[in-house]
């Protein structure tokens, strides 16, 4: 059940290695989409107009809408993606390959943030580490993110796995070829051309010597500029205060925990210096020895208690994450994969 991840860890960029872990599932059998969708009822509905007309609509769109009106405008995996991104240039460092691993880890995190998956309630998953522990869906309501329900769909229709097995095979980091369906091709420009569907991004053509390239420069600088701050407030502050925004709503769950997740996810991805720029040399190591801190206290469960005293940087994290866990009592299993996520990004050339 052991499975070991395929990153290594510089500040630079890095390269994943291949990752011989066994399973016990096969690649996910192709399905006939007309037959599946058939059987699953039918896709429109009628609702009457205030002329007495018939309008129809796609239920499936009303609850997709329902669902991002209680979710932050872009995604963990969008948040990482666009700090990466080069603002004029529009592409990410061909340096970095840490990346494409972390953006799976983050698709199993966020599933696990809108209680899509959760671990399986098994007392005995206690005897293992945190990575190898299985997980299951819960709940496999489209979300309207086509990158988590791709994930999600495999997850629902596979055998168990790990949370470790689950971001290798994403990422395609195995020798067997049966689990080679399990890759997610494209995540980046998936991810990018999602953004430009938001408005965040545009598409451009850039000529690279002998052939072009799509490349995805900043179009609202607003989205970026909301990231770095909250990541400079995050690790320079001593009392760690976050305004809401339309990137962090105020009524959204796990505030707090899921912007520690966001940095330590940027950590691991070699792209969160991006964010760090306008510090001076000392005030970034800081920053990045507070991020090792909250690695060490985030990627165990329960979650570490901080040490230090009032005057250390964010005195008020532990407190303030304590009480969004106990506020969500019955949700547990679901930010335990959140912590196995972060212990699979700690194995990156042995600690961090």
């Amino acid at each position: 059940m052991a499975s070991t991840s395929g990153l290594t860890r510089r500040r630079g960029g890095a390269g994943p290695t291949d990752d011989g872990d066994g399973s016990r599932v096969s690649s996910p059998a192709p399905t006939n989409k007309r037959t599946e969708d058939s059987r699953s009822g039918p896709e429109t509905s009628y609702e009457s107009s205030e002329n007495g007309h018939k309008i129809a609509f796609d239920p499936r769109d009303i609850s997709e809408s329902a669902e991002r009106s209680k979710q932050p405008k872009l995604t963990l995996m969008e948040e990482i993606l666009l700090m990466g991104l080069k603002d004029k240039q529009g592409y990410l460092s061909f340096w970095n390959d840490n990346i494409s691993y972390a953006l799976r880890g983050c698709i199993v995190i966020e599933l696990a943030f809108r209680g899509r998956i959760s671990m399986q309630k098994d007392s005995a998953r206690r005897r293992y580490p945190l990575s190898d522990r299985l997980i299951e869906v819960i709940d496999d309501t489209l979300t309207g993110e086509v990158l988590l329900d791709e994930a999600l769909k495999m997850m629902k229709t596979s055998e168990k796995m790990s949370v470790a097995s689950w971001i290798d095979l994403m990422s395609g980091e195995t020798w067997n070829l049966m689990k080679i369906g399990y890759q997610l091709k494209q995540v980046r420009e998936r991810l990018a051309k999602g953004l430009v569907d938001k408005g965040i991004l545009r598409t451009e053509k850039r000529n690279f010597l002998l052939f072009d390239m799509a490349t995805h420069p900043v179009a609202d600088g607003g989205a970026k500029d909301e990231i770095r701050r909250r990541v400079r407030t995050l690790l320079t502050n001593r009392t760690v205060v976050l305004p809401a925004s339309q990137f962090l709503p105020d009524e959204l769950e796990f505030r707090y925990l899921r912007t520690i997740t966001m940095v330590c996810a940027a950590y691991a991805a070699n792209v969160l210096e991006n964010a760090l720029t306008t510090l001076g040399h000392e005030s970034r190591e800081r920053a990045f020895a507070q991020v090792d801190e909250l690695l060490a206290e985030y990627s165990q469960w329960p979650f570490g208690k901080r040490t230090g005293g009032p005057g250390t940087i964010g005195a008020n994290l532990g407190q303030v994450v304590a009480d969004e866990v106990n506020g969500s009592k019955d949700k547990e299993l679901q930010l335990e994969v959140v912590a196995a996520c972060l212990s699979v990004f700690t194995r990156l050339d042995s600690l961090l």
